[in-house]
């Protein structure tokens, strides 16, 4: 009967894994048409999944003003703290949006049109400080004289008026990616929903999980869930505060130099700096570039003396206070994930790369762990 049974399991074994070979072929051999059907299913389900953002950065706030308003001595702020403590995260990050949008989006738009439209006197800048170079430098290799040829050759009014229809093609899509009425709309009510009943969803999930799965795998599956989530929390929240200290530092630092473009490079610099290593280094070498032409020499080196000073302050003294030692990991870890990440997924895979990567590093290192434990116990038992 055993052997029965046995039996019976190998053949299911060996249906499953022919079933899943085919599925993959089939997969693979009508790659456009899943391709497209992906992507309708994720254009439909964008609006949930922006909501599900939206409430996951809310999370931290909503749940603070919860408790604040519970401790309230008037029983109706008591009871209805879950829906004021919403009302007022969403208050909350309105006004900073509209903070953002008065107040910082006009400096940027004046250095950002100011720059654009030097770029012609400052090509001449380089142009004239390259003639100027001896014969024998570095610097008068065929790389960077390709390099000139080519700027030379670009006028940027005939590339606007020659790429007109494809820059208003790439608007329509951001147009219809980040404003569209209905998604943001959708978003909004989505995120609001999560954010009420979330107590509710978590509690489902739970259960949901306690069914599917084993006592120990559903154990695992929580211990891996919240301890992502508090990666995953610990990292955008002091990555997002991290960047605006290095970027507010960094303006008042370049406006007290006298630095040209000040709030621009600033506001590049702190952006910049939410993709770990990487970010910081690609940002200080355009600051120092930017103004070595708009500032000479002098002003380059005592501005990207100031800079690297102030990133070394970040690095050691500000980051490690803002994120602890919860994400503590190796260099070589975080230039790995960021490079996979943006290979694979862009700017967004950059910056969520790290998170994701500390979470596998855990599983890694805990299953590492627990199969060493019991291979050591089979030895002991064994010797």
């Amino acid at each position: 009967m055993e052997q029965l049974k046995n039996s019976w399991k190998k053949k299911a074994s060996w249906l499953i894994v022919a079933i899943i070979v085919v599925l993959v072929y089939k997969l693979l051999d009508n790659y456009s048409s899943v391709k497209e059907w992906f992507d309708t299913f994720f254009r439909i389900l964008r609006p949930f999944l922006a909501g599900l953002l939206i409430a996951y950065i809310l999370f931290i706030p909503c749940r603070k003003f919860e408790k604040f308003f519970k401790k309230s001595k008037i029983n109706i702020i008591s009871k209805r703290a879950r829906g004021l403590s919403v009302l007022t995260s969403y208050i909350m990050a309105i006004l900073i949006i509209v903070i953002i949008i008065n107040c910082i989006f006009p400096v940027l738009k004046e250095s950002i049109v100011e720059l654009f439209s030097n770029l012609q006197n400052y090509y001449e800048i380089i142009l004239q400080k390259f003639n100027e170079l001896p014969e024998e430098s570095i610097l008068k290799g065929d790389i960077v004289k390709n390099a000139l040829d080519e700027l030379q050759n670009f006028d940027i009014m005939q590339f606007l008026n020659t790429n007109n229809q494809k820059i208003l093609e790439y608007a329509k899509n951001i147009i219809n990616i980040f404003s569209s009425i209905f998604d943001i709309f959708v978003s909004i009510i989505v995120s609001i929903y999560i954010l009420l009943e979330r107590g509710q969803i978590i509690s489902f999930l739970r259960k949901l999980a306690r069914a599917l799965f084993k006592k120990h795998t559903y154990n695992t599956v929580d211990k891996y869930f919240i301890k992502g989530n508090e990666v995953f929390f610990s990292f955008i929240t002091s990555q997002l505060l991290d960047a605006v200290i290095v970027g507010i530092l960094t303006t008042i630092a370049m406006m007290i130099l006298n630095v040209r473009y000040a709030p621009l490079l600033g506001f590049v610099i702190g952006l910049f700096n939410m993709i770990p290593y990487i970010g910081a280094i690609v940002a200080v070498a355009i600051s120092i570039l930017i103004t070595l032409i708009t500032g000479g020499i002098g002003k380059a080196l005592i501005m990207s003396l100031v800079v690297i000073i102030l990133q070394q302050i970040d690095a050691n003294i500000i980051n490690p206070k803002i994120i602890g030692s919860s994400l503590k990991v190796s260099p070589l870890l975080v230039i790995f994930s960021v490079t996979i990440g943006g290979a694979y997924f862009g700017i967004l895979g950059m910056f969520l790369g790290v998170p994701i990567a500390v979470v596998i590093k855990t599983i890694l290192e805990d299953f590492i762990d627990n199969k060493n434990k019991l291979r050591d116990k089979e030895e002991g038992i064994l010797n």
